[in-house]
C-alpha cells in the first residue's frame, strides 16, 4: 500500500498536481495510559487525536473526536513519544566483521539498509540519527523514506565521518600497494572547514567527527587523540555557520576534552573519560551518548561474525570502564542522550540499551528521557519530536506493562506509529 501511495505522489508530482491536496487525515488514539516523558506521570485512558500527521490535542478516553476520523483503541496498552536513537549505522550489519565486508559490491550496503530501516521503526525508534556512512548511502536513504518509497524511521545523516589520516575513520585495512584513503579523511584545520562544506552540500544534516581512535579499526588505540583541537574548532565552527550541529566519536580521555573545548555537541561513548572531562561536559553543557549495551553482543557473536582478535580486545579491554564512566557521568549530572551503536550488533534490538543503563545507576524514567526528551533537545527538534503533546509528530510506540517499573518491555512494543500511520498494530 505504502508502494501504491508513494507511486501515486510521484505521479501527482510528474503530472503538475499538488500532493497532498486530499483532506487531512485524523487519528484519535486511545490506551491504558500514556506517559508524560516531561513529568514522569501517566495520563490514565488518553486520547491522543492526530491531524495531518502531528498530534492536535491529548484529552480523555470518551471524548468526542471529529467526524469521520480513524479511531485506533489500544485496551491494556501504556504509550509513549516515539523513540530516538541518536547513534545508528543503519548502512552496517554485524554479521560482517573485520574482512568478511568486502566479499560484497558497494551497492550491496544501501539494499541491506532497507531491512535495517524498517526493524528499527517497527522496534518502536521513531527518529535516529545515522552517524556516519560511505557514499552518501544515509541520505539516499533518508530521501527514500521521506518519499514514503521505504518504511523507515525520521533520519538525520552525517554522510561520511571525518577523521585524520590514519585514523579511526580512515581505511587502514589494507597495504600499502592497496592504497585507500577515506573521503572525509582531513590534517588541517582548513580542510576540515571544506570538507565541512562538501558534506553539507550533499545532503549531510550532521557532521560526524573521529576526535580519537576506535575500537573496531586497525593500528590504533581508543584512548588517543586524532584530530587537534584547532582542527576540531574549525569544523565545529563551520558546521555550527551552516546550522548543523557536531557529533564527535571519541573514545580516549583527551580527545573527549578537546571535542568540548572545541564546540562539539555530542560526544558519543566517553568511554574513558575522566574526571577533569565530566568537570567539563556539565561546565559547557556537552551530551554524552554511551553505547553500553552492545559490547555484550559484541564479544557473544563477534568471533562468528569475523571480527578480527585485535578488536576483540579492545573491546573487551574497554567495556567495563565504559559502564563505570556512564555512572559516574551520570551521577555528576553530564546530560545523556540514547546512543546504542546499532549496527555494531542488529538492527531492531536498540533497547537492550534501557536495562543496561538502569543497571548502571539511571532510573527507568532517566533512560527513557534519554530517547525522548533529551534526545530532541540534543537534535534541536524538540519541536517536532521526543514527547507526545500537541504539536509535535505523531510518533508514539505501545507496549504491555509499565516502562517505569520495568524498562525491558520496551524491548517488544506492540504498537508503533508513526506520523499517524499505523506500522505496528496491536493484536
Amino acid at each position: 500500500m505504502r508502494a501504491v501511495l508513494a507511486a501515486a505522489a510521484a505521479a501527482a508530482i510528474l503530472a503538475g498536481a499538488a500532493p497532498g491536496a486530499a483532506e487531512a487525515k485524523t487519528v484519535a488514539v486511545s490506551a491504558e495510559r500514556l506517559l508524560d516523558v516531561k513529568s514522569g506521570k501517566y495520563v490514565d485512558h488518553p486520547l491522543v487525536v492526530i491531524t495531518d500527521g502531528r498530534i492536535v490535542s491529548v484529552g480523555k478516553a470518551g471524548d468526542a473526536a471529529q467526524a469521520g476520523a480513524e479511531r485506533v483503541d489500544l485496551p491494556g496498552v501504556t504509550l509513549l513519544p516515539g523513540l530516538i536513537d541518536m547513534h545508528v549505522h543503519l548502512t552496517s550489519s554485524p554479521l560482517f566483521g573485520g574482512y568478511n565486508r568486502y566479499q560484497f559490491t558497494d551497492s550491496f550496503w544501501p539494499v541491506l539498509a532497507t531491512t535495517h530501516a524498517k526493524a528499527t521503526l517497527e522496534a518502536g525508534f521513531t527518529t535516529v540519527r545515522n552517524v556516519g556512512s560511505h557514499n552518501f548511502d544515509d541520505v539516499g536513504l533518508r530521501e527514500a523514506i521521506d518519499g514514503g518509497f521505504v518504511e523507515g524511521p525520521r533520519m538525520v545523516t552525517a554522510g561520511y565521518a571525518i577523521g585524520s589520516t590514519g585514523g579511526h575513520c580512515d581505511q587502514n585495512s589494507f597495504p600499502p600497494s592497496m592504497h585507500q584513503k577515506g573521503d572525509a579523511v582531513v590534517d588541517s584545520p582548513d580542510a576540515g572547514r571544506e570538507r565541512v562544506r562538501w558534506m553539507h552540500k550533499y545532503g549531510a544534516t550532521v557532521i560526524k567527527i573521529c576526535a580519537t581512535g576506535g575500537v573496531f579499526s586497525h593500528g590504533d588505540t581508543p584512548g588517543a587523540q586524532q584530530l587537534t583541537l584547532e582542527e576540531i574548532k574549525a569544523i565545529v565552527d563551520e558546521a555550527h555557520r551552516l546550522g548543523l550541529r557536531v557529533a564527535a566519536h571519541a573514545h580516549g580521555a583527551d580527545g573527549i576534552k578537546a571535542s568540548i573545548l572545541g564546540g562539539v555537541d555530542t560526544i558519543e561513548h566517553a568511554s574513558l573519560v575522566d574526571e577533569e572531562g565530566i568537570r567539563l561536559a556539565v561546565q559547557k553543557g556537552a551530551w554524552f551518548g554511551m553505547d553500553i549495551y552492545n559490547t555484550d553482543y559484541t564479544q557473544a557473536e563477534g568471533k562468528k561474525n569475523g571480527v578480527l582478535e585485535e578488536n576483540l580486545k579492545k573491546d573487551r579491554d574497554i567495556g567495563d570502564i565504559q559502564r563505570e564512566n556512564f555512572r559516574k557521568a551520570l551521577k555528576a549530572g553530564v546530560k545523556m542522550i540514547f546512543s546504542s551503536d546499532a549496527g555494531v550488533y542488529p538492527h531492531g534490538t536498540n533497547a537492550r540499551q534501557f536495562a543496561v543503563m538502569v543497571r548502571y545507576g539511571a532510573t527507568p524514567l532517566q533512560a527513557i528521557q534519554t530517547a525522548t526528551l533529551n534526545a530532541a533537545e540534543a537534535l534541536d527538534r524538540a519541536a517536532d519530536v521526543g514527547q507526545a503533546t500537541p504539536g509535535h509528530y505523531g510518533d508514539l510506540v505501545g507496549v504491555k506493562g509499565d516502562p517505569l517499573g520495568d524498562v525491558t518491555v520496551l524491548e517488544h512494543p506492540v504498537f508503533v506509529m508513526k506520523g499517524g500511520d499505523v506500522v505496528v498494530r496491536a493484536r
